[in-house]
């Protein structure tokens, strides 16, 4: 059998066998349309893709001043990104049903930015934040052209859930003093987690009412089973009696700042309601790239770059998974897509973007069928700021409060410790890692504490330096529409990029099969590969088959668990 090792560093076409391949991607490419079909698209589907935008609109208004508020960025921020998101990247992005906007999973990054880039003046942060923000634009833009978007499958996914639940601990422990309505001091970390039950301690009842209320919907409103209120985004529901009870509180009046007792460095309010200019114009800022030659913003650039990159990737994929159609983005396309809205939103002073999940999966769920869905979901959110922005100075803190806390206890739930704990006693360790290096430092170091811990486990389990970022395989042609993939050695997240690379050659409608029986190592992000790979082929009208794993030990309870030799196999 003529075994070849994969190029350590992408592995794609470097060592091509001499096999009469077809060439038909697996995965349908995406095809952007001419401006003439595209009007037939738009035609055939407006009253399915305006009603989910509608939807859309009210889940992504709330979410977005959200974000930005946690951000450290001024409310409309958010808004801008969402904005530009919908009505330019849906016409250049690479997807079908992805929703673009500001998202959670980046308030870490660019609330960290702010702080350190301004070292103490807000809006100065504010504004190298948004250069940083526009580099990281262009960063993405050159990795889309560069076909970057195959190298979201190096990142193991331990180490991608242990970084997404550490923001999620990270949104928790800034946001519950502001559902109390207290402010804390202290940027770090550690030291604001362990100011926590002090400051909790004073609060002010109005605004915790309000946020327990909104904690309330949020919990409550899903298990409704009516299926017209079920279609009522409960964030929008959260905002609405957030408004209708800072009205009966006047919270625009309440002003506790000198009660009684209260430390020096807690601060009880004073502002409780979202605070907006006057117009759209007024909230339009500009970058100052006067910070461009220093080590902190290039740090900052770098970071945006790889949470917002990874993230965007992440999401679109599943975003395909949950496609009535089954449609497949292009990556490449998208995270083009994704660099230009973010040069465009920083440039005007918005936040950076991705395609977000929970409004996308809410996108899909009420019966979008196309991209203009997200258009016009930005136009709706354009329309609400330039008609009724008075509307949005009355929503109180707490209630956004509420809706991030909820985001940030989804992202790390005892479920989520459940299922890392099904992979495997070594997967539940490569997640505590990455949060405790995520809140011990900041998120990149935590990222690469995590993939160096993978790779140190890896050597521990016997595979050697070369073979963690050298795949040996074969792919060999048994018959006119037979391929048999042989993998020997270990296939883990760092070398398997190369194996990736020549599946999605394989043209459709054949019998692919995996042989591992010779494999030593098959590690679980590779494991999910192989299986999501599996239940594509077999549904576009192919076979695949997965042979050899009776030779391996499971090193957890999942069925995708990592799998390693027997002993008695080896």
């Amino acid at each position: 059998m003529d075994y070849h090792d994969g190029h350590p560093a992408c592995g794609c076409g470097r060592y091509r066998h001499s096999l009469n391949v077809k060439t038909i991607s697996m995965d349908k490419p995406f095809a952007r349309a001419s401006v003439s079909d595209d009007l037939a698209v738009l035609r055939k589907n407006w009253r399915s893709d305006i009603g989910a935008a509608f939807l859309v609109f009210l889940l992504a208004l709330p979410l977005s001043l959200g974000v930005a508020v946690a951000s450290g960025f001024p409310p409309m921020a958010g808004v801008l990104t969402a904005v530009v998101g919908g009505l330019l990247v849906s016409r250049i992005n690479g997807s079908y049903l992805t929703i673009n906007g500001p998202a959670a999973g980046l308030i870490v990054v660019i609330y960290g930015t702010v702080q350190v880039l301004g070292e103490g003046d807000a809006m100065a942060g504010y504004r190298y934040t948004l250069a940083a923000i526009v580099v990281a634009g262009a960063l993405q833009i050159a990795l889309g052209f560069y076909k970057a978007g195959r190298l979201a499958a190096f990142f193991p996914a331990s180490v991608v859930h242990g970084m997404l639940a550490a923001i999620g601990i990270i949104i928790m422990v800034k946001q519950i003093p502001v559902m109390a309505g207290v402010q804390t001091e202290g940027e770090a970390m550690l030291s604001s987690i362990a100011q926590l039950p002090r400051g909790l301690a004073y609060f002010v009842p109005e605004t915790a009412f309000i946020a327990l209320v909104g904690m309330v919907i949020l919990i409550g409103w899903p298990r409704i089973g009516h299926p017209v209120f079920r279609r009522i985004p409960a964030p929008i529901l959260v905002v609405l009696s957030g408004i209708l009870l800072g009205e009966v509180f006047g919270l625009a009046a309440l002003k506790p700042g000198d009660a009684f007792m209260v430390p020096k460095d807690l601060v009880l309010g004073p502002d409780f309601l979202v605070s907006i200019p006057g117009s759209l114009a007024a909230s339009l800022y500009f970058p100052d790239f006067s910070r461009l030659f220093s080590l902190a913003f290039w740090e900052a650039v770098l970071v945006i770059t790889l949470v917002g990159s990874l993230e965007t990737l992440l999401v679109a994929s599943a975003v395909d998974k949950l496609d009535p159609e089954r449609r497949y983005s292009d990556l490449n396309r998208d995270l083009r897509a994704i660099g230009i809205g973010n040069a465009v939103a920083g440039l005007i002073g918005g936040l950076p973007m991705i395609a977000e999940i929970v409004r996308s999966s809410a996108n899909i769920d009420n019966g979008a069928r196309t991209g203009w869905s997200n258009f016009f979901h930005g136009a709706f959110l354009l329309l609400f700021v330039l008609l009724l922005p008075g509307l949005i100075g009355r929503i109180p803190l707490a209630s956004l409060a509420a809706l991030l806390v909820y985001t940030g206890f989804r992202l790390a739930s005892p479920q989520t410790f459940a299922r890392t704990l099904a992979l495997g006693r070594e997967q539940l360790a490569l997640f505590v890692i990455t949060i405790a290096g995520v809140l011990a430092t900041n998120l990149l170091t935590g990222v690469l504490i995590g993939i160096a811990s993978k790779l140190l486990f890896h050597i521990g389990r016997g595979v050697t330096v070369r073979n963690l970022l050298s795949i040996s395989y074969s792919l060999e042609q048994q018959d006119a529409e037979t391929w048999i993939v042989r993998v020997r050695g270990s296939a883990i997240f760092s070398n398997f990029i190369a194996l990736k690379c020549e599946l999605v050659l394989l043209p459709e409608g054949g019998t692919v099969v995996f042989d591992l029986s010779d494999a030593y190592l098959i590690d679980h992000t590779v494991m999910e590969f192989i299986d999501r790979f599996r239940e594509d082929y077999i549904e576009r009208g192919g076979r695949c088959e997965i042979r050899g794993l009776t030779n391996h030990r499971a090193l957890g309870e999942h069925e995708l668990a990592a799998r390693i030799q027997k002993a008695d196999a080896s």
